[in-house]
């Protein structure tokens, strides 16, 4: 199958959540890409210097041929568009409700939670740092995820749709910021976030963070 190059362009300690989200998608599509990275501590992304989309000024950009474009979710759909099934894998549920559905959960997990992402910054994923004690309000979104999450997994199986989507890989990153860090997260959570950080799509990006660590 031939296919235009393809550049991911992430932050330089592949911390981003949201670069992990589109990694995963491109390698399970089975698209070939190359990876470039801007340090987003060092003010890179600002300078006039960067290559990478200049109206967003944020990580990741896809970049195919002259097209760029930001923001995960968008990526994730139009990857799916351009590199359609059944020629290329599918990243999201082949049932139209169930796609809008996996689409919803994805843009909950990037719309709300805040004080999960503040408190358990993916560095407690992705470089094994340990944060204190969630907070009164940390303590409730927890909840809120907890609720959400075990009522979406309530049929048992494990992966939310009965087949594997991009918006496992973003759920199963949430629980983990909680997970990892040692919080106390309902055992069904666990095991289904622990299953899928099994995937190897996930587990390639996990290792480009340890890299950059060690």
């Amino acid at each position: 199958m031939n296919q235009p190059a393809i550049t991911l362009w992430s932050d330089a300690q592949f911390y981003s959540p949201y670069v992990m989200s589109v990694y995963v998608a491109l390698a399970e599509k089975g698209l070939s890409f190359s990876l470039k990275t801007v340090d987003l501590d060092r003010g890179e992304h600002l300078t006039p210097q960067w290559q990478g989309y200049g109206l967003t000024r944020r990580v990741p950009v896809l970049a195919i041929d002259d097209f760029e474009l930001s923001e995960s979710s968008a990526i994730a759909e139009y990857l799916e568009e351009r590199f359609a099934p059944p020629e290329w894998e599918r990243i999201y549920p082949h049932e139209l409700h169930k796609r809008a559905r996996a689409r919803q959960i994805q843009a909950w997990l990037r719309s709300d939670l805040g004080p999960i992402r503040e408190e358990r910054s993916t560095d407690v994923v992705f470089g094994g740092v340990k944060k204190p004690a969630l907070t009164e309000t940390g303590v409730a979104c927890a909840q809120k995820l907890y609720d959400t999450a075990l009522s979406l997994l309530a049929h048992g199986n494990p992966n939310l749709f009965g087949e594997w989507c991009i918006a496992d890989a973003d759920l199963a990153l949430m629980l983990n910021r909680l997970v990892l860090n040692g919080d106390t997260v309902p055992p069904p959570l666990v095991e289904y976030a622990t299953f899928q950080w099994q995937r190897a799509s996930v587990q390639r990006y996990v290792a480009l963070s340890a890299k950059r660590s060690g």
